[in-house]
């Protein structure tokens, strides 16, 4: 069997060849209606995810409402949220999918995402995108086109960071060695996941990635993007590295209805769910982070629901 590269504990628990392992999005909450979200009970929720088992929440970083998008996320920034997690958790990774590098200084980034990673023990995924709301751009007086290559010169950035007293000299930022950032990560560098294409060649994504965050597909469909991404890895001479990907859900009391499509993802009974998800797991899909936000029934019954109906299937 195929090894992934050992990173932090929450890489290396929610990340196995192979096999599927269960997130959730937050908030853990229903909202089909309006942007911002209640965010009630929110952290007892979390809590109760990792009581049950779920191997990870996963934040969002929307800095911005901005209408057309649709959704406010967490509303919380991603940082402070995951530093509040750290202190009210102790098991359960905590991701972001995904930070967007271009609006944020990656020396900011770098210093946050260690001292989360710290904090909780390593416990600490951090995806990283491009950006797709031009809206957001002339707010931070950026350029939305050139986003591809600050979000290159970023991740190198945060990269470097890593190391003791690095030398550096990028576009953000350059230094000589002569001073250091801490805290380290936890594991000795952060598990950056990239998002899509991030606006690069596939080649540096399979290059550089620790792992790819994907758009949800149908199995056959993902397979063969799969298939791609670990096939340009092996060619870039790199380990394999996981796959993950997010799905909306709305649980239905009828264990047996069928699928019917909603925005990205669909309406179901819970044995549909679990042959698409063991399809997906067929597929090379390593994690799977369900949202919520369009569920119908009630979201602590869902949970428990997922947890006694579908975790046991993946939990080995």
């Amino acid at each position: 069997m195929t090894k992934f590269s050992s990173i932090n504990t929450g890489y290396n628990t929610v990340f196995r060849p192979d096999r599927l392992s269960l997130g959730l999005v937050v908030p853990l909450e229903g909202y089909a209606y309006g942007t911002k979200p209640k965010m009630a009970r929110h952290l007892e929720r979390v809590r109760m995810a990792e009581d049950l088992g779920f191997a990870a929440v996963w934040l969002r970083d929307v800095p911005f409402n901005v209408p057309s998008f649709g959704d406010a996320g967490q509303m919380f920034d991603p940082f402070v949220y995951l530093g509040l997690l750290a202190g009210q958790t102790s098991r359960i990774a905590l991701g972001v999918a995904s930070m967007v590098l271009p609006l944020r200084h990656p020396a900011h980034v770098a210093k946050a995402a260690a001292s989360v990673d710290v904090l909780s023990g390593g416990r600490l995924l951090l995806g990283v995108a491009s950006g797709d709301r031009p809206e957001e751009y002339p707010a931070m007086n950026m350029s939305f086109d050139d986003r591809g290559d600050r979000f290159r010169d970023s991740f190198d950035y945060i990269r470097a960071m890593a190391d003791d007293f690095p030398a550096f000299d990028t576009a953000q930022g350059s230094s000589h060695g002569a001073m250091d950032m801490l805290p380290k990560p936890a594991g000795g560098k952060l598990p950056l996941l990239i998002t899509g294409g991030s606006r690069q060649h596939p080649d540096w994504v399979a290059q550089n990635s620790d792992g790819w965050i994907t758009y949800p597909r149908d199995a056959q469909a993902q397979t063969q993007v799969i298939t791609d991404y670990r096939a340009r890895v092996t060619a870039m001479g790199r380990t394999d590295k996981p796959v993950m990907q997010s799905l909306y859900i709305d649980l239905l009391d009828d264990p047996d209805a069928k699928a019917r499509p909603i925005h990205l993802g669909f309406q179901s009974g819970v044995n549909h769910l679990r042959r698409h998800l063991e399809a997906l797991q067929h597929a090379g899909v390593n994690h799977v982070a369900l949202n919520l936000r369009l569920n119908s029934g009630d979201t602590e019954t869902t949970m428990k629901r997922l947890a006694g109906d579908i975790l046991p299937t993946f939990s080995t």
